[in-house]
């Protein structure tokens, strides 16, 4: 299912998702990147508000940038060979945070 979000990363970050139940919720951007090897563009996240020393769950989800900039669209990850490089580029991406 295809969900509208707010992509404008001068908004600190946070993208706005509308649930099942038509509620919007608020998630925190963690990073976002392009692959030329699948042509898209995937972005992970996670709940807003979550604090430091609490587990998240972080999200992935590849997204279309529409001309105008603020408004995108969220489309699921469709293979395992995507999934299996978003853990990798996570993992790198965790790994050089913890070195900081």
């Amino acid at each position: 299912m295809a969900e509208e979000h707010n992509h404008n990363h001068e908004e600190e970050n946070i993208i706005w998702i509308t649930n099942e139940e038509g509620k919007e919720e608020a998630y925190e951007i963690l990073f976002d990147f392009d692959s030329e090897d699948f042509d898209k563009s995937y972005v992970l996240y996670f709940p807003a508000g979550k604090g430091e020393d609490e587990e998240i769950e972080i999200l992935a989800s590849s997204y279309v940038q529409h001309e105008e900039g603020k408004q995108g669209e969220l489309k699921p990850v469709e293979t395992d060979e995507e999934w299996d490089m978003i853990e990798e580029i996570l993992a790198t991406f965790l790994a050089d945070e913890d070195e900081e």
